[in-house]
């Protein structure tokens, strides 16, 4: 039986009086918003977060964009007839692997982000280590079992960020676009986590929320089973989960970027599947979200 026209507009004017208290709530915030994942890969479902984050630039909002692109480099590096070789999780990167990154991350997909926006109507700024970065980084060692230094190349921490540039851009209503290539003290670029640099971003311009969009659904109380996710979780249950190692090495960078966010303030950090449609409206704009929301607690 189809639904009754009637019905359909009702059902829709009620889903905007619930988000007019959220865009009242949320007017002239920053929102920090991490893209990255499976989803990026087609154009059409990362163009659909994208229109999303310009609607909420539209209705008063103030969203930074950070993204990643770890697919794209692998496959670049592998038509570049290079191996990818990861050491705890973390992509070795010499010259010529931060030279392929940088062209993946800089160029090809904060170009693409940029110019979508501009196509939507909104106003986007493009901040990587080929324009002008925002991320200051120094270099990063692993720590073996015997407490020894491991030399994973050119890959970086983050030790600041320009708030005061993202803080400005974002009072001249534009959307900056950061891509995760670093600088170091001597001027020198590294290969920064897309998800750590966006919980300094978070932090640093003291933002309202911290939203993660990947393709995962958030986090599970069991991490294999998929029915087992968690609506809300605390910092606290956080490092119980890990501890249990119910947080592994894909979500485990995910959860230390949020947590570093909620020390430094935010409010709220979230952590959401974008391949479901409007899913960073939903969970900002509803009293129903579709990922996990992260608490301090």
């Amino acid at each position: 039986m189809d639904i009754p026209i009637e019905q359909l507009v009702i059902e829709k004017a009620k889903s905007l009086i619930e988000a007019m208290g959220y865009i009242q709530r949320f007017n002239e915030r920053i929102v920090v918003v991490k893209v990255g994942g499976s989803f990026m890969d087609s154009e059409s479902e990362f163009k659909k977060v994208l229109t999303d984050v310009v609607f909420m630039q539209a209705v008063g909002m103030r969203p930074i964009v950070v993204h990643g692109g770890g697919k794209a480099i692998t496959d670049a590096m592998k038509k570049a007839g290079l191996q990818a070789q990861f050491v705890q999780g973390r992509r070795y990167t010499d010259e010529r692997t931060l030279a392929i990154a940088e062209q993946v991350l800089c160029s090809d997909i904060n170009g693409f982000i940029v110019d979508t926006i501009r196509e939507m109507g909104g106003k986007a700024m493009a901040l990587t280590s080929l324009t002008s970065t925002c991320l200051f980084a120094k270099k990063m060692y692993l720590h073996g079992d015997t407490g020894e230094n491991i030399d994973i190349g050119q890959v970086g921490e983050v030790t600041c960020v320009n708030g005061e540039l993202l803080q400005a851009l974002t009072q001249a209503d534009f959307i900056p676009v950061i891509a995760p290539i670093a600088r170091d003290a001597a001027g020198e670029k590294l290969n920064v986590n897309a998800d750590t640099a966006a919980g300094h971003v978070a932090a640093q311009t003291k933002a309202e929320k911290l939203v993660l969009v990947s393709d995962t659904h958030g986090i599970r109380a069991q991490k294999e089973d998929a029915n087992s996710l968690m609506r809300s979780v605390t910092k606290s249950q956080i490092q119980k989960l890990i501890a249990e190692k119910q947080i592994g090495e894909g979500m485990l960078p995910k959860v230390e970027s949020c947590i570093v966010a909620l020390d430094a303030g935010v409010k709220k950090a979230h952590i959401i599947d974008g391949r479901f449609p409007h899913s960073l409206l939903l969970e900002i704009y509803s009293d129903q979200g579709v990922g996990t929301e992260i608490l301090l607690g």
